[in-house]
């Protein structure tokens, strides 16, 4: 050999070794990861030659007399200074080094696998697995690098020499190493690891070379060996982790090699053992995997179509259908196999699925794609039947990913389905309902915390998705059993199981959401006979009495199903009475199931908007019988008091949800009164909010005084539900056009809100708490602004004084950022009628803007973030102002004076510019800089105050249009940064319409010589910006700017 112990030159530290020990102090441990992170970083080869010395030989020495884990951590740390260096400098490693490199790591392994007579425990000498596995990785690695060279053709037969006469310690070994290799070569489509392009290139290098060399037919039997003698009832049967780490290997390969190596009778004849052996544990699932990646193989459809035949076929001659079949289901059964084996069927489903699909694609006969259904149908799908009814949740949904597949193809075949198909769509509706109970005798149920139980959650979305596909596909059968069950339980709900009652309900509320539109069976008519199936079964459900269901529940499913179908109560009002009462009484709003309330709050606003024309002659009475549900919480309630939904602290949703159903009633009630009713509703309005406005002026007074900090959050959350109480209520008296029933709700409403406005607003000027008062005054002003339009200006001018004027410069970018698109909403609302009014507030907003970004804060992401959300919402006012409100450039922007003007203008220029990661912001900014060159870029005088807007085009706009599409981190090929470069030709086409030839030789003599354009591409653009076509400047500007970033 040329090399030797003398080539190297350096020893190991071994006081420095010593701070591997677990008991070591933190001095020697730095001092040990100081040492093996030089000899890894080292490009001297002795750096490396020092831990193949270590690993190769014997050493003496204080740390390797120790224990065999001392010396094991040794171990470690030199594979991982190997496996950097073939990683990162194995292409700079000569001849002799590599031969080296290979010795190491085969001396080390042969010594793993000395004194191996298979039946004494392994000595104490013996490394731990996780030294290893890092062995078999750096020789895995080594063998990527060196194979398809052709630099170690042997490999093969010399890590197979370590399993010579199949002793455990040496397939040990051997198993680590094609796991590691086969994780190397595996194919990227199958692989879980994201890899680089060229960790892909050389995994398919070293698979062709393998294929070349005939090197699969040689693992494949090596692998059958291996598995025939340590199965269960096999030659050596003690080692039986031995047959899983070789069924993981068979996995891992499967993805790639020949797979007719594999899928045939001999070796599936095997798996088929090692999964038919309860004696076989963990290995029984491991098995099923390897089936499952043939199966999942990309092959012909017809040659697939064999494969899953054949193999079901094997699957039910061995028995393995059996212990899935409805009926001898047993509970002892092993969960991780069944999981496993339930993922191996759907593979199968799906792999049929897929090669059906492709064969009719294909345009194959209507007998080869009949051949593929009919497996399907026959092998498949009554075993997964039997596996969508099993009790465990995991095994039953992967039946239904693979049922979804099936249904789909049987919505693709001409009609009518044939007897085997309607007996699987009969057996599938009923399977499906049957899977929909709750199982309400498990100890591991809870109603109350159903919601938190994921798992539980997404099971039932997608049975919800198979019964939706089983109504598209066969409407009448789906009704039918939906019907059948529904009669059978609702009308003898007292003794009928609970599980039964409450899914017939629910089942009831998805076939309204799963039946088409246009279905008859979805109907609802006043016209007696004339409506569906849908209609007679709600008529059941209000009739029956069953929201007197004593389950929580039933009571939940009860509601939903009523308010689902609300076309029923079009057709039959006479049953908005009892509906009503059932949400105000015990059943509902009163349910001593705190789920129950919350539901039910949300879905009693939703029932009284959509019957507001039936609910409107009981709006009163309603009203008041729900009275105590309206009062606000001043004081911490019990967790169990059902008087009240509302407490400080807690979600108050609820609350809104009734305030918000309030509302309605209120505004619905005048439809029963002479003339609309309307002082009528203000006084209902009233009664209703004032106790809100006299408890918020109340605790507002109180706030100041609270010296606990506890105490003050408690109030301003009280303060703020109370807010948000109020303005629920005005999403009732939104819209209704010009008709003088809705001027009469408006004036009727509105000066109830304005009292609430004078109410609410000096919460701003609060000295503690401001944050969350601020932004409960903001929400409230919203709803004020779509429910009262221009009638609350006036209180949103005060707001702007408060927050902008005589704030004292305390105004923080939080309230800023729900001010500033408040105030861009009522530009856009409004238009040119909040003129007067925009002009007022410009500036002060502008320079508090500016206070905000200016005043210094954390450095973080999200402070980052905060930013560029409170300047975007700055451009976007900005952009309204210009662009949306009529003559606001000149009414609103040019009133603030000419440095004013300036200052604003040069914020659009740097906003356009200066901010490559915000390419939204920057087309906006592109957007108002073009708007005002539309508008002052002709001018030949100054603005005023001696300020010259064609000057400051030239010296700032211009050069922005340039500089940000040339800075690096805009990116050319974003969609936004796309939009934002589309925004910048069109500001470059309104300077050169504003100016025209000057323009034009500003560009050629002055800009672009000096940003190094070539004087014909500058040429080129100064044409292209003439060019009328707005799409053929957009392109040519891209293609502009690509060049020149080159």
């Amino acid at each position: 050999m040329s090399w030797s112990r003398s080539t190297t030159a350096a020893a190991m530290d071994e006081q420095a070794l010593l701070g591997l020990h677990p008991h070591a102090d933190a001095g020697l441990r730095q001092r040990a990861a100081a040492y093996f992170e030089r000899l890894t970083e080292s490009r001297d080869a002795s750096s490396w030659e020092v831990c193949a010395e270590a690993l190769r030989e014997a050493k003496e020495g204080p740390y390797y007399r120790g224990a065999a884990d001392d010396a094991g951590r040794v171990h470690f740390f030199c594979f991982q200074v190997l496996e950097h260096r073939v990683r990162h400098g194995h292409g700079g490693l000569s001849g002799a080094q590599r031969e080296l490199l290979r010795d190491t790591l085969m001396t080390w392994l042969r010594r793993q696998t000395s004194d191996d007579d298979g039946v004494r425990p392994e000595p104490a000498a013996a490394a731990t697995p996780c030294v290893r596995n890092k062995a078999a990785q750096v020789l895995a690695l080594t063998f990527a690098a060196e194979y398809p060279a052709a630099l170690w053709p042997a490999f093969f037969s010399d890590v197979a020499s370590l399993a010579a006469g199949l002793r455990p310690r040496g397939v040990d070994v051997y198993l680590r190493t094609l796991a590691a290799v086969g994780a190397e070569v595996a194919d990227d489509r199958r692989s879980s690891l994201a890899r680089s392009p060229e960790e892909t290139r050389r995994g398919a290098a070293v698979r062709e070379a393998m294929w070349e060399r005939c090197v699969p037919a040689g693992l494949v039997e090596s692998w059958f060996q291996i598995l025939s003698t340590y199965r269960a009832g096999g030659s050596s049967p003690r080692h039986p982790e031995l047959a899983r780490r070789c069924l993981e290997v068979v996995a891992s390969f499967v993805s790639w090699i020949d797979l007719e190596l594999v899928a045939n009778e001999r070796f599936v004849g095997l798996l088929l053992a090692h999964m038919s052996s309860e004696e076989e544990g963990p290995t029984r699932g491991q098995a099923c995997d390897c089936l499952r990646e043939m199966v999942g193989r990309g092959a012909d459809p017809v040659y697939k179509t064999r494969l899953v035949e054949s193999l079901c076929r094997l699957l039910q001659a061995a028995g393995l259908f059996s212990c899935v079949e409805e009926g001898r289901q047993r509970h002892d059964e092993d969960p991780v196999f069944l999981a496993r084996f339930s993922r191996l069927v759907r593979s199968m489903g799906q792999a049929l699925a897929l090669a059906w699909s492709r064969l009719v694609k294909s345009g194959s006969s209507a007998e080869t794609a009949g051949e593929t259904l009919r497996v399907m149908e026959s092998e498949v799908v009554p075993p997964t039947l039997a596996l969508l009814l099993h009790p465990d949740r995991g095994v039953s949904a992967d039946a239904v990913a693979f049922l979804c597949d099936y249904l789909h193809v049987l919505k693709q075949l001409p009609p009518p389905l044939t007897a085997e198909q309607d007996a699987n769509v009969r057996a599938l509706t009923l399977a499906v309902t049957k899977k929909l109970a709750y199982d309400f005798h498990s100890g591991g149920y809870d109603f109350e915390r159903e919601d938190e139980d994921e798992g539980l959650t997404e099971y039932r979305k997608q049975l919800k998705m198979l019964l939706d596909r089983l109504a598209l596909l066969s409407p009448d059968v789906v009704v039918a059993a939906v019907g059948r069950l529904f009669a059978s339980a609702v009308q003898n709900w007292r003794a009928a199981p609970t599980a039964e009652v409450e899914v017939a309900l629910r089942l009831l509320c998805m076939l309204g959401e799963a039946l088409p539109v246009a279905s008859p069976h979805a109907r609802f008519s006043r016209e007696d006979g004339a409506g569906g199936a849908l209609q007679d079964m709600t008529r059941t459900l209000v009739s029956s009495g069953v929201s007197g269901h004593g389950h929580p529940a039933v009571s939940l499913g009860f509601f939903e199903a009523a308010v689902r179908h609300a076309g029923f109560f079009q057709a039959e009002p006479r049953h908005v009475p009892d509906i009503l009462m059932a949400f105000l009484d015990g059943r509902g709003l009163r349910c001593t199931s705190a789920r129950v309330r919350s539901r039910v709050a949300c879905l009693f606003a939703r029932f009284v908007r959509a019957q507001r024309d039936h609910v409107a002659s009981y709006a009163e009475d309603v009203l008041s019988r729900m009275k105590d549900l309206l009062e606000l919480a001043t004081t911490p309630r019990p967790e169990n008091h059902v008087s009240s939904l509302a407490g400080i602290g807690d979600d108050n949703d609820d609350q809104l949800f009734l305030f918000e159903a309030a509302g309605v009633l209120i505004a619905c009630s005048g439809h029963q009164s002479p003339g609309g009713g309307g002082e009528r509703q203000q006084a209902l309005l009233r009664s209703l909010l004032s106790p809100l406005t006299d408890a918020f002026a109340r605790l507002l007074a109180r706030l100041p005084q609270e010296t606990r900090p506890d105490r003050q959050a408690a109030l301003a959350a009280c303060l703020s539900h109370a807010a948000a109480l109020a303005g629920r209520t005005s999403k009732a008296f939104v819209g209704g056009g010009g008709t003088a029933a809705a001027k009469q709700q408006h004036d009727s409403c509105a000066e109830v809100y304005r009292d609430c406005l004078h109410a609410f607003l000096p919460a701003l000027a609060c000295p503690v708490q401001r944050g969350p008062l601020r932004s409960a005054v903001r929400s409230f002003l919203r709803h004020m602004v779509a429910c009262l339009e221009e009638d609350a200006l006036p209180f949103v001018a005060a707001a702007s004084e408060h927050l902008l004027l005589t704030g004292g410069g305390d105004c923080e970018a939080s309230d800023l950022q729900d001010f500033v698109p408040l105030l861009a909403q009522i530009a856009a609302k409004f238009k040119g009628r909040v003129s007067p009014f925009l002009r007022q507030v410009f500036m002060p907003l502008v320079l508090a803007v500016f206070g905000a970004l200016a005043r210094p804060g954390a450095d973080d992401r999200d402070a980052a973030l905060d930013r560029a959300a409170l300047r975007r919402s700055y451009f976007s006012f900005v952009h309204t102002v210009v662009v949306d409100v009529p003559g606001g450039a000149d009414q609103i922007l040019a009133e603030q004076g000419a440095d004013n003007v300036e200052r604003v203008l040069h914020t659009l220029v740097q906003g356009a510019a200066d901010f490559p990661e915000d390419p939204a912001a920057q087309r906006t900014c592109f957007a108002v800089l073009t708007r005002l060159v539309e508008l002052w870029g002709g001018r030949r005088e100054d603005n005023g105050g001696g300020f010259f807007f064609p000057d400051f085009v030239y010296k700032h706009v211009v050069p922005a249009c340039f500089a940000a599409p040339l800075r690096p981190a805009f990116d050319l090929s974003d969609a936004q940064a796309a939009a934002a470069l589309s925004e910048c030709a069109l500001t470059l086409r309104a300077v050169q319409a504003a100016r025209g030839g000057d323009f034009t030789r500003f560009l050629a003599r002055e800009l672009l010589p000096a940003l190094g354009v070539p004087p014909q591409l500058a040429q080129e653009l100064c044409g292209a910006l003439q060019q009328p076509d707005v799409k053929v400047l957009k392109s040519y500007v891209k293609a502009f700017f690509q060049r020149a970033r080159l």
